[in-house]
């Protein structure tokens, strides 16, 4: 080919959105009794024009839902599912949602969100690290939230000592709760269990407290630095508390402004997974502010901060 000669052009495939390959999932969880059917019935049969596909832990009597699905005796745990006027999708799932998904986003493009509702016994974070630790789902979902249903009454359960109400346990995990059957109790009692859930969650044993802690720091952050504190954290358990008690995290998750981004990174952890996603909302002219939040036992404030500020930030400012 000579110099002055065109290349030859070769047409490429335009590359999708990357917004458009993910849809985002929120688990559904509480008690027995707490009122997460009726919701989700609500989702199935309203016209909200929203096309959501749930994954139902069962079935309840009485369900308003045609039961036409079948579940499979043979190890497969749904053989079809059953589309609904309103544009949404269900099945039915007792054994495993995280195959559910697998199999559901073969039927991509029919929905727009996904929620996966557990039993009331299943502990919120173990169900979200499902998704962490999945490859084949990574690129198609991301974990967009955990919804607790709660009634007042299951807040109030006494326990044996040394056990911690898991209707706590759920709550510190959460994203939002939504209070059921307030019509049942008074407004002095209602108002109590608002303050309950807002607060600090606490259980028999002052060593098992549930607290959440928070501190806002402006500032650049070291990405392998912020790895190894989390690291530390989570998987090591080397921070103490001042009565020398191993911190322990349920929840993280927070906004930080790593070191060359421009864009907002988000931290979400669950026990002892977490990820870093850079979201797309750039920080421009504001400050790069780290908005932190721990949800735990044992927890001291002034500790963690201590130590971030002198093991991540590299240019903090309080």
């Amino acid at each position: 080919m000579e110099d002055d000669d065109c290349p030859e052009l070769v047409p490429i495939e335009p590359q999708p959105d990357s917004d458009e390959k993910q849809i985002p999932v929120t688990i559904i969880t509480g008690y027995l009794g707490a009122g997460k059917t009726t919701l989700l019935n609500y989702i199935l049969t309203e016209q909200h024009n929203k096309r959501i596909a749930v994954i139902l832990n069962e079935f309840g009597e009485g369900s308003a839902l045609e039961k036409s699905l079948a579940v499979s005796q043979a190890g497969e745990l749904y053989e079809e599912w059953l589309e609904l006027r309103n544009g949404c999708l269900c099945c039915s799932v007792k054994d495993n949602g995280l195959k559910a998904i697998e199999n559901l986003m073969e039927k991509k493009g029919k929905f727009d969100y996904i929620l996966l509702e557990t039993t009331g016994l299943a502990d919120p974070g173990a169900v979200a690290s499902m998704f962490w630790v999945d490859a084949e789902l990574g690129s198609d979902i991301y974990l967009d939230g955990k919804t607790l249903v709660n009634a007042p009454s299951q807040l109030a359960e006494e326990k044996a000592d040394g056990l911690v109400n898991e209707a706590a346990r759920q709550i510190a995990v959460a994203d939002l709760t939504i209070i059921n059957k307030t019509d049942l109790v008074s407004v002095e009692e209602l108002s109590h269990v608002r303050d309950t859930v807002r607060s600090e969650l606490h259980s028999i044993k002052t060593w098992a407290i549930i607290l959440t802690v928070t501190f806002n720091v402006t500032g650049d952050v070291s990405e392998d630095a912020l790895n190894v504190f989390i690291q530390d954290l989570l998987w090591e358990k080397l921070m103490c508390n001042k009565e020398g008690r191993p911190m322990t995290v349920i929840r993280l998750k927070g906004i930080v402004a790593l070191a060359g981004k421009a864009n907002q990174v988000m931290l979400q952890g669950v026990h002892e997974l977490y990820e870093l996603n850079e979201t797309p909302q750039m920080w421009d002219g504001n400050p790069r502010l780290n908005r932190l939040v721990f949800i735990g036992r044992n927890l001291d404030k002034d500790i963690l901060m201590e130590k971030f500020i002198s093991s991540v930030m590299t240019n903090a400012q309080t």
